[in-house]
């Protein structure tokens, strides 16, 4: 069996949300950046060589434990 993970959309709610993939490993690493546009729409998937996510601007990050929004106002 293929080993399954799991995928996290981020929606933009502004232009300029910038969306950084972060490597596994002993050094945690850029390795990958995504600029999304207002009401832009990205799937990412955590795997082998995708550790973490970072998300800048203003969005709403769905996953299969919730909603985040990340501004406050």
């Amino acid at each position: 069996m293929e080993n399954q993970t799991d995928y996290i959309v981020i929606k933009a709610k502004d232009q300029g949300v910038q969306v950084f993939g972060l490597t596994r490993g002993q050094d945690t690493r850029f390795h990958h950046i995504e600029k999304l546009d207002r009401n832009e729409v990205l799937i990412a998937q955590f795997t082998d060589h995708t550790s973490a996510v970072k998300v800048r601007g203003k969005a709403v990050i769905l996953t299969k434990h919730g909603e985040i929004h990340t501004d406050t106002d």
